[in-house]
């Protein structure tokens, strides 16, 4: 009876170990889950070279996050120095989960999130515009987590 137990245990061991090996395996692989929060580069375009237009939201959330806030540190400093004379549109997304209604506010907050956090670092609001699209424009047309992480977003795009 102990010797069954004991190879339950080892059992279960290895069983736990070979799961949180494919979970760590296939986080690796994909690189672009962080939370709940997509953080891939392959949808990701640029506003100038090496600095991205879009940041990530987690779900029902407009709060910033450190890579969020990173990007648009980048944005506000290439705005300040080479984009002097640019006006600029901020894009609130949402992903297809939830009504339209919901997600056009959800989207207006999060454009407003950057805006606001753009404005912090010396970009004047009179050169920031924020309109939203809730789930109209998916950069994913996909059902499932993955396009949904790619879907809840803000893009920074030159107005001019």
């Amino acid at each position: 009876m102990k010797y069954a137990a004991h190879i339950k245990r080892i059992l279960l061991v290895i069983f736990a170990s070979m799961a949180l090996t494919a979970c760590a395996t296939q986080k690796k692989s994909t690189g672009m889950m962080q939370g709940d929060v997509y953080t891939g580069t392959d949808t990701v375009e640029y506003l100038a070279t090496g600095v991205k237009d879009r940041v990530f939201f987690a779900t029902n959330k407009s709060t910033l996050t450190t890579a969020s806030r990173d990007t648009l540190r980048k944005q506000a400093a290439w705005m300040r120095k080479k984009g002097k004379s640019l006006t600029f549109t901020i894009e609130g997304h949402a992903d297809e989960r939830g009504t339209r209604e919901y997600n056009l506010a959800l989207g207006e907050r999060r454009a407003n999130a950057v805006k606001d956090y753009l404005m912090t670092y010396g970009i004047s609001g009179n050169r920031l515009s924020v309109i939203s699209y809730g789930k109209e424009r998916p950069v994913n047309s996909g059902s499932n987590p993955l396009a949904w992480s790619q879907n809840r977003r803000s893009v920074t795009v030159k107005a001019n």
